[in-house]
């Protein structure tokens, strides 16, 4: 997508480039088709369902995800909205991570969070907010299912000030909930929007928009009720603070919406107070000494966050996502490569919804490409001109979930490695051996359980390999630095598994924190130290 006869500023004061974080089933990927059909990307929202007479949702596109009903793995998805161009980060909505969600946050300039109505702030919830919230950028919360029965308004909002420690602002208030749900008062125009239900919330949903004072609204909506929400929203605006965009950009306050993005009430007010409340792609931190690069910058900068290959059956290549910092990108510019001090031409460059891509020939600061990756791109990289420089560093995540994998079919040695090598340049899982046995029964690490499905599914089906995974039983692993003579004289064993990396290094898989304090209590000193694994570089070179 790109502007025409517009100068950099006016490109990049029109991108919101966002991710959308919640707990499973709160209803994220439902809200994100609904924010395609707003923004008439798609004529029809697309249910999350597992049975097979549903169409899969548009930003699942992996084959597990549309068996499944789940996202496991991020998307970029990019559309217009009236005068805005939107960059959405889609990111898993099961029961764990991968370090790709973690990733694909640092991508973001400011997020969306989910909640359901019923359930309130749940578990990942709170471990995505965690990773949002040490970057510190702004969060707007959408809380889901007022179709359904929920807590009371003033509750969840309690719970996301005491559980997060943001204080929370209602843009607008819910009239009812459950089958009750008619509409949101718009705190801001001091006006009703009713809405009418469309089947299974495929279409835009029909509002009649009317003044808290029409004499209608006790027909409407019933007496009792109308008393109800009178009297809360007087108690509303006397007791709870008002949005202040500085405070909001500071991360310190958080605007409220309540809707259902199932039967599309809400959805539309949510998505015009965004475009015009999240912040405009910003300054990006360098990692020599923290200098800010503004996105208008005459250079051109950017950064790599992700790598997927086998996106499209026809394309069976691997695509390195380039979020662009500042300057303006053209395809066949020549950039600089810090890391590896080289240049490059980026010829082979396009734009994504979803599966789906396209040759992009211009883009601007907030925007997300792909790049054809012919083995020179890692994630982390820095592609820049002018000056060399090199972004903050990715987050790195402790591997909590262990796994020996096997190839079955002997015949396929080649294609289940080069599974395997393409699977870790992706950064989706961790290779380790045990030493003595490099190149044959590899032992995956993962920051989440479902990753090791993950592998399994794309080991059969892109890579046409038959495997057997063992899970382990070993939830903590630390590097092992020392005089090798040193490191050999330890006892390993079965509670202290002694694995080495690609590269030689030796990693100790242990079962428990307390196994690990008393091994490293015996055996740890000057000579010997055992140091977290997100305290290094493991993610290698696609």
């Amino acid at each position: 997508m790109s502007t025409t006869n517009g100068s950099l500023q006016q490109a990049i004061d029109a991108r919101r480039t966002f991710a959308i974080i919640s707990h499973p089933d709160a209803g994220k990927t439902t809200l994100t088709e609904k924010l395609l059909l707003y923004g008439g990307a798609v004529q029809e929202a697309g249910q999350v369902r597992a049975r097979k007479n549903r169409r899969a949702a548009t930003s699942d596109w992996m084959a597990m995800e549309q068996e499944r009903g789940i996202s496991v793995t991020s998307t970029v998805l990019q559309f217009p909205y009236k005068a805005h161009v939107i960059n959405l980060l889609d990111t898993p909505g099961h029961q764990d991570f991968s370090e790709d969600t973690y990733r694909t946050l640092t991508a973001a300039d400011s997020a969306v969070m989910v909640i359901d109505a019923a359930k309130g702030i749940e578990a990942q919830t709170r471990k995505l907010f965690e990773v949002t919230s040490e970057r510190g950028i702004p969060i707007l919360t959408f809380v889901n299912k007022m179709d359904r029965p929920a807590q009371p308004p003033l509750a969840l909002l309690d719970e996301i000030e005491e559980v997060l420690g943001l204080t929370p602002v209602p843009m607008n208030w819910p009239i009812g909930d459950g089958e009750a749900f008619r509409g949101v008062y718009d705190r801001e125009t001091r006006q009703l929007h009713l809405f009418e239900r469309t089947a299974h919330g495929a279409k835009q949903a029909e509002v009649e928009v009317v003044s808290l004072d029409d004499p209608r609204l006790a027909q409407e909506i019933g007496e009792q009720p109308l008393a109800k929400l009178r009297e809360e929203i007087e108690l509303v605006d006397h007791v709870l603070p008002r949005f202040e965009e500085e405070a909001f950009r500071a991360a310190q306050i958080t605007p409220v919406y309540f809707g259902s993005a199932l039967t599309n009430f809400g959805v539309q007010l949510f998505f015009d107070s965004f475009v015009a409340l999240a912040p405009a792609p910003g300054p990006r931190r360098t990692a020599d000494g923290g200098a800010l690069i503004p996105p208008t910058d005459e250079d051109f900068s950017g950064f790599i966050f992700k790598i997927q290959s086998n996106m499209n059956p026809r394309h069976r290549d691997s695509i390195a996502f380039l979020r662009i910092c500042s300057g303006r990108f053209t395809r066949s510019m020549v950039v600089q490569q810090p890391r590896e001090g080289r240049e490059l031409r980026l010829s082979n460059s396009h734009s994504f919804f979803a599966q789906a891509r396209e040759t992009v020939d211009e883009a601007y600061p907030g925007d997300v490409i792909g790049l054809i990756s012919t083995g020179h791109f890692a994630i982390g990289d820095t592609l820049c001109t002018g000056s060399p420089i090199e972004f903050e560093p990715m987050p790195r995540f402790q591997p909590e979930y262990f796994a020996r994998l096997s190839n079955i079919d002997t015949r396929r040695y080649k294609q289940f490695w080069k599974g395997l090598s393409q699977l870790q340049k992706e950064g989706a899982i961790q290779l380790l051996f045990e030493p003595q046995m490099m190149g044959r029964e590899p032992i995956l690490a993962a920051v989440g359980e479902l990753q090791f499905d993950v592998v399994s599914h794309r080991m059969e089906n892109e890579y046409n390999t038959e495997t057997r995974m063992e899970r382990l039983p070993y939830s903590v692993a630390r590097w092992v630095d020392g005089p090798a003579e040193a490191v050999d004289a330890l006892p390993w064993n079965r509670n202290a598994l002694r694995l080495e990396n690609g590269e030689g290094k030796t990693v100790a898989l242990f079962r428990n924190e307390w196994m690990l304090n008393s091994f490293v209590e015996a055996h740890g000193g000057d000579t010997v130290r055992f140091r977290s694994i997100r305290d290094l570089e493991l993610i290698p070179v696609a």
